[in-house]
């Protein structure tokens, strides 16, 4: 099976420019904020709720606890929110402050209900081609999160803690690594 593509930081500026063009630009951040900066997969950010982000006093949660009809498999999930996400989480409420208002309600909705995996999955294609990033998928984000973790000297078994992996093999699998990165590497060992 193919691998999503990882995106370089560019393309990432350039995904986020592309949303503010679209007809729900907010909206639209936000989901590319889920997946690129928590790696949330396209059935996760469908499935989120208001209480998933929001405390009963209106604060933006650290700790996002999805319930396993939310996720891939039979458990719950916890995803870590960092300061870049809240700030997308802030900016998107005081936007919509309405969304606020059902805790129990999907965050994001469409005029039919509320979005379908597929539906996420469709608006990443059309932000990709809008952005012309070629050959990139709505799983990108979720692996550029991981790869960036790596990237970053985090440890393999707390990467594996924040993709909700069960298997360290499945994280490793979702880390790229490029020459560019092996030269650098073993450019690193000297006497």
């Amino acid at each position: 099976m193919k691998q999503a593509r990882v995106l370089k930081d560019i393309e990432i500026r350039k995904l986020f420019k592309v949303c503010e063009l679209t007809r729900h630009k907010e909206r639209n951040r936000l989901i590319v904020a889920f997946s690129f900066f928590c790696g949330l997969r396209a059935i996760e950010i469908a499935n989120i709720k208001v209480r998933n982000v929001l405390s009963p006093t209106n604060d933006i949660l650290d700790l996002i606890i999805l319930d396993k009809d939310q996720t891939k498999g039979s458990n719950r999930q916890t995803v870590f929110v960092n300061k870049i996400l809240k700030r997308e989480i802030a900016r998107f409420i005081a936007k919509f402050p309405n969304v606020i208002k059902e805790k129990d309600e999907f965050l994001f909705k469409t005029q039919k209900g509320n979005f379908q995996s597929q539906t996420i999955q469709n608006l990443f294609k059309g932000l990709y081609k809008l952005a012309n990033i070629e050959q990139a998928s709505s799983h990108s984000g979720r692996r550029t999160y991981i790869t960036k973790l790596a990237e970053n000297g985090v440890a393999v078994p707390i990467i594996q803690k924040c993709a909700r992996h069960a298997n360290l093999a499945t994280t490793s699998r979702y880390i790229s690594v490029s020459e560019d990165k092996i030269f650098n590497a073993v450019n690193t060992i000297n006497v």
